[in-house]
């Protein structure tokens, strides 16, 4: 069987997916292309012909065969598809009641809204804000409780303020929040990793790093990791408790997208140890209005009054309408509502995400299988990057996110996808992921193929 006529083929797929040959190049004559692979002109103008099948090209007569570049097409058939945001479905966001919240907010607190307030946030809000927390198996009062101004404040604080234990270095999952890996970059602060995959993270290598490395606390994703989608069982989120209170080691949880856990008896790390052992942090900007900048930390009573001193030199307090809309919007039952109608929303996505992974990617490919959440990575073969494939897929205005800056240096992989379910539409998801496995395929192609740097068009 003549497979010469496929690797012509592959090459030019391959020069048009990468921007070597643009809509309307004229492609080589039938000779030079003949020459060039050593084959018959027969070869040639099979290869040709299937391109022409594919719509790729197209020939004109006495003058030779063009681009049609149906990627290019696709695009401006199907517009942008986003796999890179990661803010929340924007089709699912409640505007129209938040607003009436703000107004009521306006109406019932006047002035307080718009002079300088509690710094420890809202108690009407804290009140709501402990009820609402229940639902996630974290049972405090308001008085441990702190609004600040999303997650990141949160997280940026504890990095740089000391901790009861006396100890100064900092332990994340590998990969994390990149986010949080900006932040110890900035504070210059001595940060130690531990490799995470879909099965979890080694218990005792977490405990000699406990033992041996002065941590001050160990930050944790327990649902949903961002990039991977790993999630915790409740025994080894129960042995992390023990081994950090064994070893005098705090717990930041980053409890971000809990509230999408299908799984009503997965609890979080703080249930295993409530007097303070956990620092429990939730924020709403991945579940509902990030605009709001509205987020709480549970503290230890004795951390509590050293967090509000450092936050007060950040921002003296949280935005205070935002607080008392929230409070209002939680008070009336509205926001149950709308997490059982974006936790449907996100779980079909993912599913439908999955299936089209299974169906499409090529097989020198793995990828994490989230039960929900936003994240999902795929690795790729170990002869390419992802930044290869993200570039190719953003001249066809398909984003994905290079999860490269997601590991300290050490313990980076350049080989690695992340794809996010928030804000891409539902009907897009398949046609994405069939481009990016195509992608995938003419990478691989093209070095296996071993065959000269130089561009067909270039001889």
């Amino acid at each position: 069987m003549n497979s010469k006529y496929i690797k012509i083929m592959e090459e030019i797929k391959i020069q048009i997916a990468d921007g070597s040959v643009i809509a309307g190049s004229k492609l080589p004559s039938v000779r030079q292309l003949s020459e060039y692979f050593s084959c018959s002109k027969n070869t040639v103008m099979k290869a040709y012909a299937e391109l022409e099948k594919e719509h790729l090209i197209y020939s004109v007569p006495k003058s030779g065969y063009y681009v049609v570049n149906e990627f290019q097409k696709a695009t401006e058939i199907n517009e942008v598809i986003d796999f890179l945001s990661a803010g929340p479905d924007k089709n699912a966001m409640p505007y129209v009641e938040f607003q009436h919240c703000i107004n009521q907010a306006i109406d019932q607190y006047k002035e307080e809204l718009f002079t300088y307030s509690d710094h420890q946030g809202l108690y009407s809000l804290r009140v709501q804000l402990v009820k609402y927390l229940q639902n996630l198996q974290v049972f405090t009062e308001p008085e441990r409780l702190v609004v600040v101004s999303g997650s990141q404040q949160a997280l940026n604080l504890l990095v740089s303020m000391p901790f009861p234990n006396g100890k100064n270095n900092i332990l994340i999952e590998q990969p994390t929040y990149f986010g949080f890996i900006e932040s110890i970059k900035l504070h210059q602060a001595t940060t130690f990793g531990i490799e995470l995959s879909m099965e979890g993270i080694d218990l005792e290598r977490l405990e000699y790093i406990f033992r041996n490395n002065d941590i001050k606390f160990f930050y944790i994703v327990p649902r949903f990791n961002n990039p991977l989608g790993h999630s915790y069982t409740n025994s080894e989120k129960k042995k992390i408790v023990e081994l950090a209170e064994k070893y005098d080691v705090y717990i930041v949880e980053d409890d971000i997208l809990g509230d999408l856990d299908p799984n009503p008896k997965s609890d979080p790390l703080f249930s295993s140890d409530p007097s303070g052992r956990v620092i429990y942090i939730k924020s709403f900007s991945k579940i509902f209005l990030p605009g709001l900048r509205i987020g709480t930390v549970v503290l230890p009573a004795l951390m509590l009054n050293n967090f509000l001193r450092y936050k007060f030199t950040s921002d003296f307090n949280s935005p205070a309408l935002s607080q008392g809309a929230l409070e209002i919007y939680l008070k009336n039952g509205m926001f149950n509502s709308h997490l059982k109608k974006i936790k449907e929303v996100y779980r079909i996505k993912m599913q439908i995400l999955q299936e089209a992974c299974e169906l499409f990617l090529p097989p020198n490919t793995d990828f994490s299988k989230p039960t929900s959440g936003f994240y999902l990575s795929i690795s790729l073969p170990e002869n390419m990057t992802a930044k290869q494939v993200v570039h190719m897929l953003n001249e066809q205005h398909i984003y994905v996110d290079d999860a490269s800056r997601m590991f300290l240096p050490e313990y980076r992989k350049e080989n690695l996808l992340r794809l996010s379910i928030s804000q891409v539409n539902e009907n897009q998801i398949k046609l994405g992921i069939e481009r990016l496995a195509r992608c995938i395929s003419l990478i691989d192609s093209r070095k296996n193929h071993n065959t000269p740097n130089k561009h067909l068009l270039l001889f």
